[in-house]
């Protein structure tokens, strides 16, 4: 059920309608499109949108798909059911280019049987279509391809017009016989030409001359200074010529109509085949409208369901991309626990545009056309959509506005159940507040009860509260940019929205004692809610954006480990490798020591061991053993160990000063608490400024210590090129403000850790630090921390003007 009558106006699918008309390139596709209907059977409604999304395919493909000659002769091949009727030589070369086209598509969608076509849903419609060869060789037969009657469609047909051509030769050989004469006798002028006047050949004669040419007057022209007569001597050839052309006419009716009895006993098929070409027009309309549009294929369900992402309203999309706007798409999701959306917030926010691209995308997936959401959404099956927005009061019915909000609201509770949806705009608006807030809530809960589906947009703050506490409903929010004082039009489901009633009258320019009247009587409670929301909005969104940064790092890390098991795994197999070819260089080694051994001790047994012999034996087994440690191992490689982190450095203790602790020009110091040594360069009683490497910086000097090392030594080269450019694309992006609102303490501080060192690197000498008033812990936080740094000179609240005690000013020495 589709509840009002005048549902598709007041969703604008009467639009969609047009605009694919617009598309059909034939009266069989707009027949169709009229046709086009909601439809609660669901293998119906799956194969209307598989059937668009396949055509969307074809149009994508390099295959040009036929589409010349969409005629519409089934109200034609209606008059030709009684026998002797025949079809105009027109209507039959509409038939015969018709018919050929029918037999492209045809030939398009085959498939052989060994091949999977990409299209199953087009072939087996196409399945039902024929081509009629038979047909189309008989009309090819009798006519020729700019649609005229063959002179050799019959031998009848063809000695007749021969007759026509010997005859019309003969009064042309006469007609320039006469002429000829007549201007040598000056009865006709000079350019005299011949006309034709009633199918008959005459001449044109001026008034004066008319009696000197014997012939039948036909006509005179308008002026009556020409009169047009036909010679005499061809009377008889033009009676020829008028008798042979009716014999024409009436063979070429024999011949139309024989072929129209060819045709006669497959017009149930051809009906068929017209119809299916018709839907096959309309199918291609509404694949145009989607690929125009961007609509896809989302996932189809049986049961109700809504899981929609990047969901736009089609017309909307139309009317801003004529303006070169873009559309803001809609998320949202609704299943049996949470059924009923309540959407609240400012006027002209986007709740009536999001209440109707709910409606328009169901109903257009359902009439069979591709949504306007993302491929992976899911969408489900609906018995019956109601809606109730606008107003539809009715002098004749005597309805107001908000009687006919509630004779809707009726209907809705007589019909409502776990297969409707429901679409309410303003809900409970139109009568007094506090009892129409009543029947609101009371509405909504029986609504909840009845299992529905709805979107619903509201500004009662009861139905807020009720939605929040009631299984089944949940609040959402249009989403409001507070700073520029504009409609983000982007919905976030989960807390209600602030109607900004205050803020909006203040932008077009309400009185502001009005404006502070009207607050004094609702009170600090109510206009502080709605700061209270906006404090939502921020901290979800700074944990949804620390959510991203989180999953990116995450996917960075996994990367990494990948890249660091790969690289692992090599590393083993390499180390493998070397200690194989380790072991095999050392047997071998082995293997010479122990022949070199039992070669000594076969030569000392040999000689009875004499002593002079023995030691020589024993000078030759020491050499041998030098040449083996003099051996060179180098190319006995020995696995390289796994990176490890490299060990913090241990802190080293200050050596012990000079006895003369006064620090002078040229001094090798450390700073307390470091063990980086630098150069004094210049001093004084309280600063000294200190290089540490190609590092200058003025420190205190009762901060500096003497020591016996020697200054380290940086070597400006070590700094690639990399380093430089990065940070010269930091002191570029550098900006002395940071915002810290709506972090923890710790997340703070380390914030305005990194951003005080970049301040002190580029040489800034004031930043500003937000932080906002709250309850203080995160200023105070803060102004500790800087209390240990050592560049912070001071630091004091900014001027009232500019944000007072919510923002440090600090400046740097």
């Amino acid at each position: 059920m589709i509840y009002p009558k005048n549902f598709e106006q007041k969703i604008g699918f009467d639009t969609i309608r047009c605009e694919i008309e617009k598309r059909c390139i034939s009266t069989l596709g707009i027949t169709y499109c009229k046709e086009m209907r909601f439809g609660t059977e669901f293998h119906t409604v799956e194969k209307a949108l598989h059937q668009t999304n396949e055509f969307v395919n074809v149009l994508h493909s390099k295959k040009e798909f036929p589409v010349n000659f969409f005629f519409d002769l089934r109200g034609v091949l209606k008059t030709i059911t009684t026998p002797g009727t025949f079809l105009t030589t027109e209507n039959l070369f509409n038939l015969q280019r018709s018919l050929t086209t029918i037999a492209e598509i045809v030939k398009f969608f085959a498939q052989s049987e060994d091949e999977n076509t990409p299209y199953p849903n087009l072939h087996e419609l196409v399945r039902g279509m024929q081509a009629f060869p038979d047909i189309t060789a008989e009309i090819s037969r009798v006519l020729d391809k700019s649609g005229n009657i063959k002179d050799n469609a019959s031998p009848e047909l063809a000695e007749l017009r021969r007759t026509i051509m010997s005859v019309t030769a003969s009064i042309n050989g006469t007609i320039r016989r006469i002429i000829s004469q007549g201007k040598q006798n000056g009865v006709l002028d000079s350019d005299v030409q011949p006309s034709i006047r009633d199918g008959r050949l005459v001449l044109p004669v001026s008034p004066m001359n008319k009696r000197k040419v014997k012939g039948i007057v036909h006509d005179e022209s308008a002026s009556g200074k020409t009169v047009f007569i036909e010679p005499e001597e061809i009377v008889e050839a033009n009676n020829r010529i008028r008798e042979t052309e009716a014999e024409i006419a009436r063979e070429i009716i024999r011949i139309l109509t024989s072929v129209t009895d060819v045709i006669r006993p497959e017009l149930d098929n051809l009906q068929n085949t017209y119809a299916i070409l018709g839907e096959i027009d309309f199918i291609r309309a509404k694949a145009l409208f989607a690929t125009e549009t961007g609509a896809q294929m989302p996932n189809i369900q049986k049961t109700p369901v809504i899981e929609w992402y990047h969901a736009i309203h089609p017309g909307l999309l139309l009317a801003l991309r004529e303006q070169g706007k873009e559309v803001v798409p809609l998320n949202l999701q609704l299943d049996k626990q949470q059924r009923i959306l309540l959407i609240s917030g400012p006027n002209a926010g986007g709740k009536s545009v999001c209440l109707k691209t709910v409606g328009i995308n169901q109903y257009m997936m359902q009439c069979g056309l591709l949504p306007l959401v993302y491929s992976n959404s899911h969408m489900g099956m609906f018995k019956s959509i109601c809606i109730d927005i606008g107003d539809q009061q009715s002098l004749e019915d005597d309805l107001s506005t908000y009687s006919s909000h509630l004779q809707n609201m009726k209907t809705f509770l007589a019909r409502g159940d776990k297969q409707t949806l429901v679409l309410i705009d303003e809900f409970g608006g139109g009568t007094e507040p506090q009892i129409g807030g009543a029947i609101a809530q009371a509405i909504l809960e029986q609504l909840n009860n009845s299992q529905v589906f709805g979107v619903i947009t509201t500004h009662y703050q009861n139905l807020k509260h009720f939605a929040e506490d009631t299984d089944g409903i949940v609040n959402g929010a249009m989403l409001y940019d507070r700073q520029h004082m504009q409609p983000l039009f982007q919905l976030s489901v989960g807390y209600p929205g602030s109607s900004f009633a205050i803020e909006i009258a203040r932008k077009i320019g309400l009185p502001q004692d009005v404006i502070a009247t009207a607050s004094d009587i609702v009170g600090s409670d109510y206009i502080n809610m709605d700061k209270y929301l906006l404090d939502i909005v921020r901290d979800r969104k700074y944990w949804e954006n620390k959510r991203h940064e989180i999953h990116v790092k995450e996917k960075k890390l996994d990367a990494i480990i990948e890249q660091y098991n790969s690289k692992l795994a090599n590393i083993a197999t390499e180390q493998k490798q070397i200690i194989k070819e380790a072991k095999a260089e050392a047997r071998d080694m082995l293997s010479k020591s122990n022949a070199q051994i039992e070669r000594t001790i076969r030569e000392i047994k040999e000689m009875q061991a004499e002593k002079e012999k023995t030691k020589e034996v024993r000078r030759n087994l020491d050499e041998f053993k030098k040449r083996l440690e003099n051996e060179d191992l180098g190319n006995i490689s020995t696995p390289k160990p796994l990176p490890q982190r490299k060990p913090k450095a241990k802190k080293l203790q200050p050596q012990a000063q000079p006895k003369d602790a006064t620090i002078k020009t040229g001094d090798a110091v450390v700073m307390k608490g470091t063990t980086t040594v630098g150069t004094v360069l210049s001093t004084d009683e309280k600063y000294s400024v200190v290089a540490f490497g190609n590092l200058k910086t003025r420190v205190e000097t009762n901060r500096l210590e003497h020591t016996m090392r020697k200054p380290d030594i940086i070597k400006a080269a070590s700094m690639g090129d990399t380093t430089h450019n990065e940070i010269r694309e930091r002191q570029l992006k550098f900006k002395p403000d940071i915002d810290v609102r709506g972090m923890r303490a710790d997340e703070a501080v380390q914030a305005v850790t990194y951003f005080i060192d970049d301040a002190i690197q580029f040489n800034s000498s004031r930043v500003r630090i937000l932080h906002g008033t709250g309850t203080g812990i995160l200023k105070t936080v803060i102004r500790q921390f800087l209390n240990t740094i050592p560049g912070v000179k001071s630091y004091r609240d900014e001027h009232v003007q500019f944000g007072g005690a919510g923002i440090t000013v600090v400046d740097l020495e």
